[in-house]
């Protein structure tokens, strides 16, 4: 018995220091990337390279502002990200909640379309998009970033399989005391799938706050551009200057820090509820 003890415990450490290797492999970049942003370009060059900066400045910060309108940028991405996020949210609740828990007629046959439009790559649907939205007139606009994007069949399907594992007893019990699909919605279906909403959210800010192609191809004027082209600019304008790429790639990851670190409990929830599942 003790012997089984022993191996277990030394499998445990063996793990424990695997894990931590890839934990600090992990982290390693951001570690450099912040230290590198306070570096001066001499410290950046240096060989053997420096870990730590041996003057800490905070001009690189400046330099991003003075290159680019790197706020006009920032705050295109918080607002169409923060109003995407959102929207997908809606649409995604009320859609997931409409497959799992609701009948009607060509149910199973959307399921299966919504399902197989995932497997469509984005870019087939890149040019008849854009030229839908350009003629509705939403080109170089906020609305013309958010609105088709908002449509997004991974969320929806992601949040149906949760939806799926509510016993249809509760809701059953929920309209016996009255209650209407909007209350079931709301009342009982969200509060036992925090963890799922929480993880969809986190996923639909990093995919509109990420996001590239689209707002490239739909913006021509600068004060509708994102951070993202933003920061495309900026590589272009600091050519060799990589302290002033960290910086400015530093202050373009805060808003998904801050979303990670409000969502992190709730994730966590999440793929341990999915394992079990399994």
């Amino acid at each position: 018995m003790r012997l089984g003890h022993r191996k277990l415990v030394h499998r445990n450490w063996i793990l424990f220091v695997i894990l931590l290797i890839g934990a600090l492999s992990m982290l390693f970049p951001f570690v450099w990337m912040t230290l590198s942003s306070f570096k001066t370009k001499a410290d950046v060059y240096s060989f053997p390279p420096r870990w730590l900066p041996t003057v800490w400045t905070w001009e690189n910060f400046k330099a991003v502002f003075d290159m680019i309108p790197f706020l006009r940028y920032y705050l295109n991405s918080i607002y169409t990200s923060v109003l995407q996020t959102v929207l997908v949210m809606l649409v995604s609740i009320l859609a997931s909640y409409a497959l799992t828990k609701m009948r009607f007629p060509g149910q199973r046959t959307y399921s299966m379309f919504l399902m197989s439009s995932m497997f469509v790559p984005a870019v087939v649907t890149m040019i008849p998009l854009y030229l839908t939205v350009s003629a509705m007139g939403l080109a170089d606009t906020y609305a013309g970033i958010v609105l088709p994007q908002i449509s997004t069949a991974f969320t929806t399907m992601l949040l149906s399989s949760f939806f799926a594992g509510i016993p249809n007893d509760l809701l059953d019990a929920a309209r016996l005391d009255g209650c209407g699909h909007f209350r079931i919605l709301t009342k009982v279906v969200m509060p036992n799938t925090k963890g799922a909403i929480s993880t969809a959210t986190l996923f639909s800010f990093l995919t509109a706050w990420k996001s590239y192609t689209w707002p490239l191809i739909i913006t021509t004027k600068t004060e509708y551009r994102t951070l993202p082209i933003g920061l495309k600019y900026l590589v272009t304008e600091s050519s060799s200057e990589y302290q002033i790429m960290m910086a400015a790639s530093l202050m373009a990851i805060l808003p998904v820090l801050i979303a990670f670190i409000f969502c992190e409990k709730q994730l966590v929830r999440s793929i341990t509820l999915t394992g079990m599942k399994s």
